[in-house]
């Protein structure tokens, strides 16, 4: 169980102190009993710059953790490699394939990472630790869930993602990953963009804890394009849970923010740049 739990935020699409730069993206530094955790990395613009505003040095981290293999989640990682030398990466065996997303004009854009493979990424890292369907410990109570089983019938990747350019093969992003801290007061969940879900997310984490209760959840939620059934259901779910804490960021989306500020009052707030978000 981790004794101390801090996010710092990084990269986020919104910053909320002068100096600091906003990017459509996330980055959060974890710091967890020994491990110091860059939980992806934003585009590539933000990261170095804002790690600096905020005194956060990149070469001490323990671990880098890929929630998956989208631009706005690994390009800054590609930005900032040096720094990386002796680091951890993790990121699952399906992170660095070609994708795109079919724009509302018709139009395709690609969005996968920049990094090449990760047979290239081994050569310029301290180790590239490949995540799949199984739970990875990243050291004592801070656990990576690997592949999300998708269970829900109203949650799917919220968007028009694609594996080729002519957008036949639907990518339904098998390589999201969440990590999870279990604490004195709960589960502490933190997401890159949910793609699989929150309550999948949410399902998966206590399945594998063993725990009913999650006291916090932060992230991106990718609702900005979902339907009222699935945010009604979503919100219903978080009730249920008991969460005590949502951290709202990056992809959830203005309208839903609104929302789920609505309808559980008092638990949520935004994730914005520059913020830091401490668990005793």
């Amino acid at each position: 169980m981790v004794k101390g739990l801090s996010f710092t935020v990084l990269v986020e699409n919104t910053a909320n102190r002068g100096g600091l730069l906003a990017e459509h993206g996330l980055a959060l530094w974890v710091e967890a009993n020994d491990r110091r955790i860059l939980f992806d990395t934003g585009q590539g613009m933000a990261l170095a710059h804002n790690a600096a505003k905020l005194g956060i040095d990149l070469s001490t981290a323990t671990d880098v953790v890929l929630s998956h293999g989208h631009y706005d989640h690994t390009g800054g990682l590609l930005a900032t490699l040096p720094a990386f030398s002796r680091t951890t990466v993790y990121a699952h065996v399906a992170a660095f394939r070609d994708r795109y997303v079919k724009q509302p004009d018709g139009n395709t854009r690609a969005v996968r990472s920049p990094i090449e493979s990760s047979e290239w990424l081994q050569s310029r890292v301290g180790r590239v630790a490949i995540t799949r369907e199984h739970p990875v410990e990243l050291g004592e109570g801070v656990w990576l869930t690997g592949q999300i089983p998708r269970r829900t019938d109203f949650e799917n990747v919220g968007d028009a993602f694609y594996l080729d350019q002519a957008c036949t093969e639907p990518d339904p992003i098998l390589d999201d990953q969440a990590l999870y801290v279990k604490t004195a007061d709960g589960v502490v969940v933190l997401l890159g963009c949910a793609h699989a879900g929150v309550v999948n997310t949410l399902n998966y984490v206590r399945t594998l804890t063993g725990e009913n209760r999650i006291h916090a959840v932060l992230g991106g939620m990718h609702l900005l394009k979902t339907n009222e059934h699935r945010l009604d259901q979503t919100v219903q779910r978080l009730r249920d849970l008991d969460v005590q804490r949502i951290g709202l960021a990056h992809c959830t989306g203005f309208g839903p923010m609104a929302t789920l500020y609505h309808e559980l009052p008092y638990r949520c707030f935004h994730c914005v740049t520059g913020m830091r978000i401490d668990f005793e």
